[in-house]
């Protein structure tokens, strides 16, 4: 029989080990119940997280850019995306960024599911946002060389999941996440949608 826990583990000391202009790494010594003491390590970053907005051009339609990731050192397909700035609700963050990288704004927007990256050694939440009822907006970004922007049906979502540039997780995620959404929709069921 698998015992039942009950209560998380107790966080005893927390100190930060290294830190840069956007992360800090901190280590923590962390007792849990049963006695057992573990020295963990993570990476913080920003207390509110970011968004990640999926666009709709149409039912079937999302608006995905291609921009250069220098963690993989390559160019990228995927969502727009960025860090929620200050006191900014995630529907306003969701909105700049779609501003920022793709020069659209939207009337309707949805907070569809908070997800985390590595849950083992990062706290990070993403946000992901479903965009609607777009009209052209421009807002200046802070994106080094301007961004492509690419119309992707979500029929081809399997062809999609498994392009050679198309590696973030989040993305992937997102655009399966929102096709199942839209398709509970256009059925006529109500979807419940999960945040934190």
């Amino acid at each position: 029989m698998t015992k039942r826990i009950s209560d998380t583990p107790t966080i005893t000391a927390c100190k930060v080990v290294a830190q840069s202009r956007l992360f800090r790494i901190e280590q923590l010594d962390i007792t849990f119940e049963n006695g057992a003491e573990v020295v963990y390590e993570r990476l913080k970053g920003s207390s509110r997280g970011g968004v990640l907005v999926v666009a709709l051009e149409d039912d079937n339609t999302v608006l995905m850019v291609r921009e250069y990731g220098v963690g993989v050192e390559g160019y990228e397909l995927m969502f727009p995306k960025g860090r929620i700035e200050n006191d900014e609700p995630v529907e306003e963050a969701a909105n700049r960024e779609l501003q920022e990288e793709v020069g659209f704004a939207a009337r309707k927007l949805t907070l569809v599911k908070s997800m985390t990256l590595a849950p083992g050694y990062m706290g990070h939440l993403t946000h992901v946002v479903l965009a609607e009822d777009l009209y052209p907006a421009a807002l200046e970004g802070d994106e080094p060389e301007p961004l492509e922007v690419v119309s992707w049906n979500l029929d081809k979502i399997d062809e999609l999941s498994m392009r050679g540039d198309v590696t973030e997780a989040r993305t992937i995620a997102a655009a399966y996440i929102i096709k199942a959404l839209l398709a509970e929709r256009s059925a006529g069921n109500r979807i419940e949608t999960v945040a934190p």
